[in-house]
């Protein structure tokens, strides 16, 4: 049985911009309104559910407010130079400099901030946060990135 959480109708999305280095378009400064999906694959347990909503939710809702209204950067790359401040992150890029106010950012695990990416790191980060029941086979987290847009990542469990 596979149980679905839409974070359209349960308001997990956040907004935040980031930038793909070495595309044509997508290498500017822009932004998204992200939506954060999850599937759950598994038998149903004795309570009668595959799993209890109420726990991936949280922990969902959790991440799309780490990320709420950031910039978010790449810590894995070498065509993405970061270097952080006491109160500034400035970053080079293909010919570009920024500059941020260091509360105003988030780097992540990643070596694109691409949906792709961003999907599996959340996978990752949700099965070290979350205690799964062992009725539980598989688990994926989609990202919207725009309506009718959505990466997906998923993991064994």
């Amino acid at each position: 049985m596979i149980i679905e959480i839409d974070g359209a109708h349960s308001g997990i999305r956040f907004s935040a911009c980031h930038f793909i280095p070495g595309h044509e378009k997508c290498s500017r400064l822009h932004g998204h309104s992200y939506i954060v999906r999850a599937r759950l694959e598994g038998e149903v347990g004795s309570n009668g559910m595959v799993m209890d909503f109420v726990d991936i939710k949280k922990a969902l809702k959790a991440a799309a407010e780490e990320m709420d209204h950031k910039t978010l950067l790449p810590r894995n790359t070498d065509n993405v130079k970061v270097t952080v401040s006491e109160r500034e992150v400035e970053v080079t890029t293909c010919g570009k400099r920024y500059v941020f106010p260091k509360e105003d950012v988030l780097i992540l695990d990643v070596d694109i901030t691409t949906a792709e990416e961003m999907s599996r790191l959340m996978t990752k980060d949700l099965i070290s946060a979350v205690k799964f029941p062992e009725n539980v086979r598989r688990l994926w987290v989609g990202l919207d990135e725009e309506r009718g847009q959505t990466a997906w990542y998923s993991e064994p469990l």
